[in-house]
């Protein structure tokens, strides 16, 4: 499909910028059941096919302990893509939601999951860990670090955890959300409903209405946030030399 053939040459762009693929890497994607990962997964089995570093890909998802999640339609796509599939069983709504009963509990439940993925990957030998994060993701991380810690932070492309021994790279960081949800509906991928109660409540959907009410004014203002990441840069967003 040409959509998703000029997808991928972005997401390769992504890639070789900050170098993000070596030869024979073992790559897990982290698969939430979102339009984001899903599609992430897609395009680096697209991906696959044509880069000229071989590279080896599974897919993991994390099963939070929600009820009423079905993650058979993913397991259905990876048999197609014929990408090895591994759900692991957590008790990390049970911790977060229940037990602890935690007022902000998205901090905590992102490093629940990202803590259980980094083993589960470990445990299989893997190194690198491909998340579905996009261009309006970095937008919105810079802002809440900068509204709610009074710190100018984002996550990086590429992070290196030395505890985990493990990469997380983010191949999606320049796209932004609306063309993916575009290509996720056009593939008809098997998004699989998040039930989280936080979903419409937590500080990155009040940071995502800011950015719509400031673009009535701002058409432009996310390209201009994401830029000056760059172009400072921020710790590891530096382009390499001739890449800006």
């Amino acid at each position: 499909m040409n959509e998703l053939n000029e997808f991928s040459g972005i997401i390769r762009r992504c890639v070789d910028d900050y170098s993000m693929i070596e030869e024979n890497d073992s790559i897990a994607v982290g698969v939430s059941g979102g339009k984001d990962s899903l599609l992430l997964l897609c395009t680096l089995k697209h991906l696959q096919g044509y880069y000229p570093r071989k590279f080896h890909l599974e897919a993991v998802t994390l099963d939070l302990g929600f009820e009423g999640m079905d993650f058979s339609p993913i397991s259905r796509l990876c048999q197609e893509l014929e990408v090895p599939y591994t759900i692991i069983k957590t008790d990390i709504k049970e911790i977060v939601f229940d037990a602890r009963k935690e007022s902000n509990p998205c901090s905590l439940c992102s490093k629940m999951r990202r803590g259980a993925l980094n083993n589960a990957i470990k445990a299989k030998g893997i190194s690198k860990l491909a998340l579905g994060h996009h261009f309006d993701d970095v937008v919105e991380t810079f802002l809440m670090s900068l509204f709610y810690e009074g710190r100018i932070n984002c996550f990086k492309p590429m992070t290196w955890l030395s505890r985990a021994e493990v990469w997380q790279i983010r191949p999606m960081i320049y796209v932004d959300e609306q063309r993916i949800a575009a290509l996720a509906d056009k593939l008809k991928l098997p998004i699989v409903h998040n039930p989280c109660p936080q979903d419409k409540s937590s500080k990155r959907y009040e940071i995502k209405q800011l950015i719509k009410t400031l673009q009535v004014d701002y058409p432009d203002i996310k390209s201009k946030i994401f830029g000056s990441l760059q172009r400072l840069p921020l710790e590891g967003w530096g382009l390499r030399e001739g890449k800006e």
